[in-house]
């Protein structure tokens, strides 16, 4: 009886996944993704199979065939969640996300500065015709220059300082997704404006993107104690801190700031950080990164570590000053980032890969803007195993969705590829999958990103651009319950 009980139980199973493979069968997705190994780093999901999408949304993963009505072939390719730019101010034109979509992005924020006057940026972006989804922050360098605290090497006075509270709730409650600081920009600020304005995150739900205090392993003011200071704020205050280019930022202090932020995390204090995966930065010549005794904070780097951004002129002292002293922001690049500090971000469990790009300037810049995502997949997952295919998969897609779904609650539906998830998806082939773009080329598109999905939407088609689909959205702070 019990053998005749079991049977008639696998039978009626049996049964009711028939029924359900056909009724699978019958449904007809508006896009399907046939044969692809499709990876999903929250739920562990590494598996050939078929994915269908309907109304923006994934509706099925199935190894059963599914009908579409345009269908995807993506045999030997990865299916991934649509990558995740935790660090990209994107420039407000459509070749912008063009280069971002053809890197496998489908999400940006801008989280390293941001405007006061959010409602004018989202219109911005929607006049464009967003190819990705986009989000920004408020800036604090901008939240001084408001309040008449002009002077980069002063800190604000205790006026300005409650003076830029109201103005950053008011940018918060309009959108902006947290507070983006550029502290080694402003090298005047004082902690209790810092403070305050975390204070303000804290209140608010959204995060502390920074650009922190010091730059370099040089005792005393050392990346580390930039860290230090990230830590402390954010214990303090209960606000969530993100500490933008690491890497970029550590040079020989590495150890110490990673180990900093990950005690700190692993002890409940809501803290990380991002970098991107180039051997040089873009900043500004006139800016306060190159005042005496850059070299030394630069790791030991030289005049002729310098470039002109859109020139690849290679400076000499005698030129260097000679531009530093010219009017108005000329972009360089200096060479001095170590690889092995990269390597050290990449195998830390709190470390985000982000591009810290967002466009070129009349096709030059930085190939940051346009190669991070293929330089990071095909150099440091692929030729050198720095770490998985499913570890670097998550640090550019769930791990960056996690961190911001406090602020953005639409992250929640981003950066995994399950059903009921928003349709973002990348498809990409592991054994072509690199960076084209150069210094001195930067505007060519990453190879080896065969497919993109924006929103259900496919934008990148065969690795051709598809015309006239703009399905980005503005990805805001929710307005708060009156």
């Amino acid at each position: 009886m019990r053998y005749l009980t079991l049977r008639l139980a696998f039978v009626g199973m049996f049964l009711i996944a028939a029924s359900g493979s056909r009724l699978q069968a019958q449904v007809v997705y508006d896009l399907v993704i046939t044969g692809g190994r499709v990876m999903d780093p929250e739920t562990g999901r590494d598996e050939i199979a078929n994915v269908g999408i309907r109304d923006g949304r994934i509706a099925a993963i199935s190894s059963d065939a599914l009908s579409g009505q345009e269908t995807i072939d993506a045999r030997g390719q990865i299916v991934a969640p649509g990558f995740i730019d935790i660090l990209s101010s994107i420039s407000r034109n459509q070749d912008a996300h063009r280069f971002k979509i053809g890197d496998g992005v489908t999400t940006t924020f801008g989280m390293h500065g941001g405007p006061l006057d959010v409602l004018g940026y989202q219109a911005d972006h929607a006049a464009v015709g967003p190819l990705t989804n986009f989000a920004a922050t408020v800036s604090h360098s901008g939240l001084r220059e408001a309040v008449g605290a002009t002077d980069r090497y002063a800190p604000a006075t205790p006026e300005q300082i409650e003076a830029m509270r109201p103005l950053a709730v008011q940018a918060i409650r309009d959108g902006a997704v947290g507070i983006g600081f550029g502290i080694n920009y402003t090298p005047g600020a004082s902690y209790e404006e810092i403070f305050a304005l975390f204070e303000v995150a804290a209140a608010e739900g959204v995060p502390c993107h920074l650009h922190a205090r010091y730059k370099g392993n040089v005792f005393p003011l050392t990346m580390s104690l930039a860290a230090m200071e990230v830590v402390a704020i954010a214990a303090a205050t209960g606000a969530q801190a993100e500490i933008a280019h690491l890497i970029s930022s550590t040079v020989g202090s590495a150890p110490l700031s990673i180990a900093l932020l990950e005690g700190a995390h692993a002890r409940g204090v809501d803290v990380g950080f991002d970098f991107h995966v180039w051997t040089r930065n873009q900043t500004t010549l006139q800016s306060a990164l190159f005042d005496e005794g850059w070299q030394e904070r630069f790791g030991g780097a030289d005049f002729s570590d310098v470039y002109v951004a859109n020139t690849q002129e290679r400076l000499t002292e005698a030129r260097f000053y000679e531009l530093r002293a010219q009017p108005g922001q000329l972009e360089v690049q200096t060479e001095f980032i170590p690889e092995e500090e990269m390597i050290m971000g990449l195998q830390s469990p709190v470390g985000v890969v982000s591009s810290d790009g967002g466009g070129l300037d009349a096709g030059r810049g930085h190939p940051r803007s346009v190669g991070t995502f293929g330089r990071f997949l095909g150099r440091f997952v692929r030729d050198l195993e720095v770490v998985t295919w499913m570890e670097g998969i998550k640090k550019i897609t769930l791990l960056p969705a996690q961190r911001l779904q406090r602020a953005v609650p639409r992250m929640a539906m981003k950066g995994r590829l399950q059903v009921g998830m928003d349709a973002d998806v990348t498809v990409f082939d592991p054994n072509m999958v690199r960076e084209r773009a150069t210094y001195a080329e930067p505007a060519q598109m990453t190879a080896g990103i065969s497919y993109v999905i924006v929103n259900g939407t496919l934008v990148l088609d065969d690795g051709a651009i598809v015309e006239g689909v703009t399905p980005g959205q503005w990805l805001r702070h929710p307005r708060p319950i009156s």
